[in-house]
């Protein structure tokens, strides 16, 4: 399947190489494309890591093996297909990722928990054991690349690499941050998006990555959605090598915390976003931000009810500044809402205010917004400080195009 390219897309960033990780790309051949399709990061001994995972309850065995492999802390690869999702498929499935992390580790030395595996595709097909076999050996023989080859061989329905860099002083050092990540369609994350990828070269310990990783969760990959469907392989792994020398942050009370979650922060809120721009079809990225609730987790619900909205997507899709959708929307979310204190309104203009139309509302000015790539809603329940920002898309034809025909 061709797929154009998003015209939400950006540029891959200049990402710097993180000392202590090694990627290379191979072709497993799992789906009858010609491209590759397997990506493998080596990881420096002592590597710390971190990790989110989908609440799919039919989640695939990478996942649940997953789950147990951050509690050891440690990691030393990363291994990741595309093409096979490796979801539902039972004891067969699992037999082929137990394979897969047994040869790696054979190959580095290190234990099978160490090696954790993602895979991404179609659900229900196990995962061929010798195709598996054959390209986990042309990957660890294959010659080192950079991030964007390994970004775009991790991809599905992708049309963009999707990337992100930031920094933090760490003390007197520098330390860098990179992120990867694949996701288009199957997007309304409850804790991660599809498959997300962080290094850095910080010294962190397993504990404090993990509540950094998921207070930055928290905050962007679990405040996006394309769809509303939450994928069975959602998972995002922070891998932090050690290898920039500072002294090992285990607290916010270390000097340099701050600065190292701030900066983590950045890149998954970049991966986010980036993840939206490729939604399946879309023509608009869409900000809904939600202000008065009664409590953040109350307006994180409600902002995700008007994002998840077929009607209100397709209103933004079409131009059309419908705010009877977005009341429409607060009112189903099950949250604290009163009609009386609701405000509505579309780039920075209020279309009803405290439960009734705007009066002299022009309605000009919102459609010109409307118009435009980049759109903004806003929802103000008047009822409590509670805020949150969500991040989604418009819904289009091209979604059904996508979708109609994914396992071809």
């Amino acid at each position: 399947m061709d797929l154009a390219r998003s015209p939400l897309a950006l540029p891959f960033p200049a990402i710097p190489p993180i000392d202590g990780v090694t990627l290379r790309i191979a072709r497993a051949r799992y789906k009858e494309w010609d491209r590759c399709d397997l990506t493998f990061a080596e990881l420096a001994e002592g590597t710390s890591v971190a990790g989110v995972f989908t609440k799919n309850v039919c989640c695939s065995s990478e996942v649940e093996l997953g789950r147990e492999q951050i509690k050891g802390g440690s990691a030393r690869a990363l291994i990741v297909n595309a093409g096979n999702s490796n979801a539902f498929t039972g004891y067969r499935g699992r037999e082929a990722v137990e394979q897969i992390m047994g040869q790696v580790a054979d190959h580095l030395g290190c234990t099978t928990g160490e090696v954790f595996v993602s895979s991404t595709g179609v659900i229900g097909v196990p995962l061929p054991k010798d195709k598996a076999r054959a390209g986990v050996e042309a990957v660890l023989d294959a010659e080192p690349c950079g991030w964007e080859d390994a970004t775009n061989t991790i991809g599905t329905t992708d049309t963009f690499a999707k990337g992100a860099h930031a920094s933090a002083m760490i003390g007197d050092t520098r330390v860098e941050i990179a992120g990867i990540v694949k996701g288009s369609g199957m997007i309304a994350p409850d804790m991660a998006t599809m498959l997300g990828y962080i290094f850095t070269d910080a010294a962190v310990s397993p504990a404090f990555l993990q509540e950094c990783l998921s207070a930055a969760n928290r905050q962007t990959f679990s405040c996006i959605t394309v769809d509303s469907d939450t994928s069975t392989s959602d998972t995002v792994l922070a891998f932090a090598t050690g290898k920039a020398g500072h002294a090992q942050l285990t607290s916010f009370d270390d000097p340099g915390a701050d600065a190292f979650m701030a900066a983590l922060h950045d890149v998954c809120r970049e991966l986010a976003h980036l993840v939206v721009r490729d939604g399946e079809g879309a023509q608009k990225f869409i900000a809904v931000h939600v202000s008065g609730a009664v409590s953040d987790e109350s307006a994180r619900t409600i902002g995700l009810a008007i994002a998840n909205s077929p009607l209100v997507k397709t209103a933004i899709a079409g131009g059309d500044a419908n705010w009877g959708r977005v009341v429409m929307a607060v009112g189903k979310a099950g949250e604290p809402a009163n009609r009386d204190t609701l405000s509505i309104g579309f780039g920075g203009h209020w279309a009803a205010r405290e439960g009734q139309p705007v009066e002299g509302y022009d309605e000009a000015p919102v459609a010109a917004h409307l118009a435009g790539q980049e759109i903004d809603i806003a929802a103000d329940l008047g009822m409590g400080d509670g805020r949150a920002s969500v991040w989604t898309c418009d819904l289009t034809h091209g979604y059904i195009d996508i979708n109609a025909d994914y396992r071809s």
